[in-house]
């Protein structure tokens, strides 16, 4: 499978951002947070990463096409945590019509590609831990556990 990434149309980022912050605030929420520790997480996330509307040094939102068509959106950069030669899968999206037809794994393999032309040595990623097909996919492709959080609701 062919796909190809491209700059994400700057006039269409502002839209892009208001539904990543929701989706991440969302996933955030699914993942235990209480509601105002989503917003906070989302609304810090937005304003570190894209202060002005506009990607930070090193970040990239790409559209993923293929034959010509839109089937998802890929968030790349730096490690959130400064490591040295450590690239950070920020956000995969594949349109909810297109998943289950090998983009998102295309899409993971033009990730490693533009972090080794960025120079980068690894990628990295967070997922959810309710998120099962993603990391059944990561995990295929050689992803490695490298933190784990568990919580008990009481």
């Amino acid at each position: 499978m062919t796909i190809e990434l491209v700059t994400f149309p700057e006039q269409e980022l502002p839209a892009w951002l208001e539904l990543q912050r929701a989706e991440y605030r969302a996933h955030r929420i699914a993942a235990g947070d209480d509601e105002a520790a989503a917003t906070r997480r989302a609304d810090d996330s937005q304003a570190t990463y894209f202060a002005g509307g506009r990607p930070a040094a090193g970040h990239e939102v790409l559209v993923v096409n293929h034959d010509g068509e839109r089937v998802g959106v890929l968030w790349v950069g730096p490690h959130p945590d400064g490591l040295d030669g450590v690239a950070w899968v920020w956000d995969i999206e594949i349109d909810a019509a297109q998943r289950g037809k090998g983009f998102g794994r295309a899409t993971m393999r033009a990730a490693e590609e533009w972090a080794r032309d960025a120079g980068y040595a690894s990628l990295a990623l967070n997922v959810f831990g309710f998120n099962t097909v993603a990391r059944s996919l990561y995990e295929s492709m050689g992803f490695e556990t490298t933190s784990l959080q568990m919580r008990k609701a009481l």
